[in-house]
Parts: C-alpha cells; sequence; structure tokens
C-alpha cells in the first residue's frame, strides 16, 4: 500500500503501523504490516475477527482488506488507564462492566483476544464507552480466558490502588475464587457473580 500525505501516522508496533486518513469527513484506521512476506498472517487475522466480532458490536468497524493491510474506523479516544486516573468513578465503573460484558462475549464465541491483562493499548475510551482494539494475535480456543486476564488486571496492587481512589472495592480472594468457578463454566450465571464482586 503506498502511503502519501493524506496519511498521518498514529502508532507502530511489532508487526504493523497504523495510520490514519479522512476520506469524506469520516476518519479511516489503516494498519499496515511492516514486512508482508513475514506478517501477511496479521493482516488476514486482523480482518478475519473484525468481521465476525462487528456482529456482536466489539471492535472498530472494519472496512477492507488489502494484500499488505487492513481498515477500519478510527476510533478516537483516551485509553483505558487513563480514564483510570480520572475522577469519575461511575463512568470508571460502568466501563469496567462493559468491558467485561465484550469479554464475556468473547468467552462465549470461544475466542482468546489476548493481552487483556495489560490493556493500555487494547481498549480505548470513545464518548464514554470502550472499544476493544488490536486482534491481529487473536485466536480460537476451547479454554478462552478473556474475563479471567481483564480481572487479574483488575486485582493488581497497582490498579486496585486507583480503584480505591474512586471508592470502587474488588475483593481479591473473591474474584479469584470466583473465577475459578467461572473458567469451569462459562456460565452466565458465574459471569453475573463476578459482575457483582465490583463494588
Amino acid at each position: 500500500m503506498k502511503i502519501n500525505k493524506n496519511f498521518s501516522y498514529v502508532a507502530k508496533g511489532k508487526r504493523s503501523i497504523v495510520y490514519v486518513k479522512k476520506i469524506k469527513n469520516k476518519k479511516i484506521a489503516y494498519k499496515v504490516v511492516l514486512d508482508i512476506n513475514r506478517t501477511s498472517n496479521v493482516i488476514k487475522n486482523e480482518y478475519k475477527f473484525l468481521k465476525l466480532l462487528n456482529k456482536y458490536n466489539i471492535g472498530p468497524k472494519v472496512l477492507k482488506k488489502g494484500k499488505d493491510y487492513v481498515s477500519y474506523e478510527f476510533i478516537e479516544g483516551k485509553n483505558f488507564i487513563d480514564v483510570l486516573s480520572e475522577n469519575n468513578p461511575k463512568l470508571i465503573k460502568k466501563l469496567i462492566k462493559d468491558v467485561l460484558s465484550q469479554c464475556y462475549k468473547l468467552d462465549k464465541l470461544k475466542i482468546n483476544k489476548e493481552e487483556f491483562h495489560r490493556p493500555k493499548k487494547h481498549i480505548l475510551i470513545q464518548k464514554n464507552s470502550p472499544v476493544i482494539i488490536d486482534f491481529e494475535r487473536s485466536h480460537f480456543s476451547d479454554n478462552p480466558k478473556n474475563v479471567t486476564q481483564f480481572c487479574q488486571f483488575l486485582i493488581l496492587k497497582n490498579t486496585k490502588k486507583i480503584l480505591i481512589k474512586h471508592n470502587i472495592i474488588i475483593n481479591k480472594e473473591d474474584m479469584i475464587e470466583n473465577l475459578k468457578i467461572y473458567k469451569r463454566s462459562l456460565s452466565y450465571k458465574d459471569f453475573i457473580k463476578i459482575i457483582k464482586i465490583i463494588k
């Protein structure tokens, strides 16, 4: 794909670079692989999973796939970690539960996204709603860990400190115990028990 002056650089990862281009007053993101010979599967994977997950209102709306790129609607927002540090407890609690609900959908679809235990670059907040991005490493699994990984992030010492400042309490022992039960069942009933721990 030819990158010209109409494209603006957004970010660079290990396998790709993301650019944004304005088309008819709409910002479109282009994820372009760094080495087509080694990482063409990045594009195929991103496109495949976004196409599927868009049906469940997960991820940015995917638009097109080329030989070395995939395009989707650009998500303009703050990263999840920055929003956690803002003084808006009601919104933070809502965002946490929204992310968990999307994680639960992924678990039920038997899709493992990976990297939910460090969500800084993988969750953007647009119009007070979380949008999960970056599905290039996603894969189908009989043992999906999306809810588990995100909960592990929530009970980390540093995250817990931030949440306590907002009077959001998550009992670590209760969370671990309920996650063990949930992992065996992946049932909605056991998922709701996890949601209720977030007070």
